[in-house]
């Protein structure tokens, strides 16, 4: 290194300590301009966790557990926590799928799948994600029974989570899919009572899915 303040600009040798703190400082700032450059990845949150010890740790996890409800009903779901684990998420799907339009609540479709995918990425068990897709299905039912809700992009969401469902049951033991299959087959007849070719594309995946067939095994 050159000393500038030397009346010869004398070069100035660093002992091995001296020049690896030198690197450390060099190396910092190019990483926070990078960090400011750059959109952050869980690389970079990796690498940032390494500076905290468990104390610090348990503050973060308390910090995110307290600024959404959805952050609580996550770790709730993860830690195997409360009596219905899946309440908070029902809760969520109910708001988004069959809102209350006299305080002009607005449906989101999205949201309302976002809780089932929040779930999934949380705990994601089988039986769960069957209750949770058919829950989904039969708000949905009710409120489009009551209102009368002329959006196509509603429908199709319906069907495509009335497929869903019957795939997750497929997927469970035999002896488990009775009563999700009751469920079912009752939003099934209920198709009728909407309109938009719901009763047939129900009646398409259910006899496709020939789950009914296998309920005795």
């Amino acid at each position: 290194m050159i000393d500038q303040s030397a009346p010869f600009a004398e070069v100035v040798y660093l002992e091995p300590a001296e020049k690896l703190a030198h690197k450390a400082i060099v190396e910092g700032f190019g990483a926070v301009v990078r960090s400011k450059n750059a959109s952050p990845t869980w690389s970079d949150v990796k690498t940032a966790l390494l500076d905290f010890d468990r104390a610090g740790l348990r503050g973060l996890v308390q910090d995110l557990y307290t600024a959404s409800k959805d952050n609580q009903a996550f770790l709730h779901a993860r830690l195997g926590l409360g009596h219905d684990r899946l309440q908070p998420f029902k809760a969520s799907i109910s708001r988004w799928v069959s809102p209350d339009l006299m305080k002009d609540q607005p449906i989101s479709v999205s949201k309302a799948k976002k809780a089932i995918a929040d779930y999934k990425k949380a705990i994601g068990r089988p039986n769960g994600m069957a209750e949770l897709s058919i829950f989904y299905c039969e708000e949905a039912f009710g409120f489009l029974e009551a209102c009368s809700i002329e959006d196509e992009s509603n429908f199709a969401a319906l069907i495509r989570m009335y497929g869903q469902s019957l795939e997750i049951v497929s997927s469970l033991p035999p002896a488990e899919r009775g009563t999700y299959l009751d469920r079912l087959d009752k939003l099934r007849s209920r198709g009728r009572n909407v309109g938009w070719a719901v009763e047939e594309e129900f009646n398409s995946l259910w006899y496709a899915a020939a789950l009914d067939q296998h309920q005795g095994e």
